[in-house]
C-alpha cells in the first residue's frame, strides 16, 4: 500500500473541493506512485485532508475518468496504467467537429515522425524491423486486391488504412521511445481518419494504392539499410504527399 503525503493546504469542505483533492491527488500519483499500486484507504485520505470520506469517494471518481486509477467495490483504488484513449478521443472528436485540424494533426506529424524514422534508423532490433515489414506486406497484399477489382472495396481500404496505421505504430515501437511509442498509440484513430480522406484525395489524383506501398517500402529500405538521411527524405515525402491529398479532399467537399 502506497502512502499520499497530504496537502500543505487542506482544500476547503466547498463545491469544488472533490476537483482540488483530485488535482492534488493526481499530482501526487504522477510524481510519486507506480501503476499498479494501490492508494490508501478512503478513511486514511479523509484524515490526511480533513474532509469527509464522501469527498475522497468523488474526487477517486474524478481521477478515475481521469484515466489515473481504476475503482472497483469493497477494494481500494488502484493506480492505472497510462493510456491515451483520453487524448485520442479528444483528437477524434476534434476532426469530426473540425475536418481542418487534419492539418494540424499534420503539422504534429511531421515532427514526430521524422523522430521516429531517426529512431528506428539508429536502434530498430530484428524484431522491431520485422514488426514493420509486416504491416508493409499487409498493406500491399490488400493493394493488390483493390487495384485489381479482386475486393469489396470500402472493407478492402479500412483493412489497407488499418495496415498503415500498424506501419508508422511499428517504426515508431521500434525506435525504443516510449513516449513516442505512446504518442502513436494514442493518435490511432486519428491517423486512421486522416489517412482515410487523404485516400480521398489521391484517388482524384489518380493515384493508386500501390504507389503509397511503393512509398512506404522507400522508408523500409532506408531504415533496414540504417540510411538515416535518405529515410527521413522519404517519410517527408509520404507527409508532403498526404498534405496535397488532404487539401485536394477537403477541397472537393
Amino acid at each position: 500500500m502506497s502512502r499520499i503525503s497530504p496537502p500543505a493546504q487542506r482544500p476547503a469542505p466547498t463545491a469544488s473541493a472533490a476537483t482540488s483533492v483530485a488535482d492534488t491527488l493526481g499530482a501526487r500519483i504522477v510524481q510519486d506512485l507506480r501503476p499498479g499500486a494501490q492508494l490508501p484507504s478512503e478513511a486514511e485520505m479523509a484524515t490526511d485532508f480533513g474532509i469527509s470520506r464522501i469527498t475522497i469517494r468523488e474526487a477517486l471518481k474524478i481521477l478515475s475518468g481521469r484515466g489515473l486509477v481504476s475503482l472497483a467495490r469493497g477494494k481500494r483504488a488502484v493506480v492505472t496504467q497510462p493510456d491515451g484513449a483520453m487524448f485520442g478521443a479528444f483528437l477524434t472528436s476534434l476532426m469530426k467537429s473540425d475536418p481542418k485540424s487534419l492539418f494540424d494533426l499534420m503539422q504534429v506529424r511531421r515532427a514526430l515522425e521524422v523522430q521516429s524514422v531517426i529512431l528506428a534508423v539508429r536502434h530498430a532490433s530484428r524484431a522491431g524491423l520485422a514488426a514493420v515489414e509486416a504491416a508493409l506486406t499487409a498493406m500491399q497484399a490488400v493493394a493488390a486486391e483493390i487495384d485489381q477489382g479482386g475486393a469489396h472495396r470500402a472493407e478492402a481500404e479500412r483493412a489497407f488504412h488499418l495496415a498503415d496505421v500498424r506501419f508508422h505504430e511499428a517504426l515508431a515501437l521500434s525506435g525504443g521511445n516510449r513516449v513516442l511509442t505512446y504518442l502513436f498509440e494514442a493518435m490511432e484513430a486519428a491517423l486512421y481518419e486522416a489517412f482515410s480522406t487523404s485516400h480521398r484525395g489521391q484517388l482524384l489524383a489518380g493515384m493508386t494504392m500501390e504507389n503509397l506501398c511503393h512509398a512506404h517500402r522507400l522508408v523500409f529500405v532506408h531504415v533496414s539499410a540504417r540510411e538515416e538521411k535518405a529515410a527521413v527524405e522519404a517519410m517527408s515525402a509520404i507527409l508532403e504527399n498526404a498534405e496535397v491529398n488532404l487539401r485536394a479532399a477537403l477541397g472537393a467537399v
